[in-house]
């Protein structure tokens, strides 16, 4: 399984790219790392380096969005959405895999 990415995500993270010039032709690496006061931290950021063999690729409209095998397994089926709501802007992961979570969101054990 792999993880799902909104549309409204996917647009949010091409005006990023197009708006950055040292992102123009790089791929976003979804990562999670110890941290957090979950205990694991969501990561997002453009990487130009290549595409490892056992790394997942989505791929829509000329994006890439690349998890590595460690990270995909706890983020398998999980969604990643943008929200530009009155409670905040940015990035959300809906992880079902989470069994606790931060109160703001970027943190998670599982």
């Amino acid at each position: 399984m792999s993880i799902v990415v909104t549309e409204k995500a996917f647009k949010e993270i091409k005006r990023i790219r197009e708006n950055d010039p040292s992102a123009a032709e790089a791929n976003l690496r979804v990562m999670v790392v110890g941290g957090g006061c979950s205990g694991m931290s969501y990561k997002l950021g453009f990487d130009s380096q290549p595409v490892a063999a056992n790394d997942k690729v989505i791929e829509k409209d000329g994006l890439k969005i690349i998890v590595d095998a460690k990270s995909l397994l706890f983020l398998s089926g999980t969604e990643l959405d943008f929200t530009d709501g009155l409670n905040g802007t940015g990035f959300v992961f809906k992880n079902p895999n989470a069994k606790r979570t931060c109160g703001c969101g970027s943190s998670f054990s599982a």
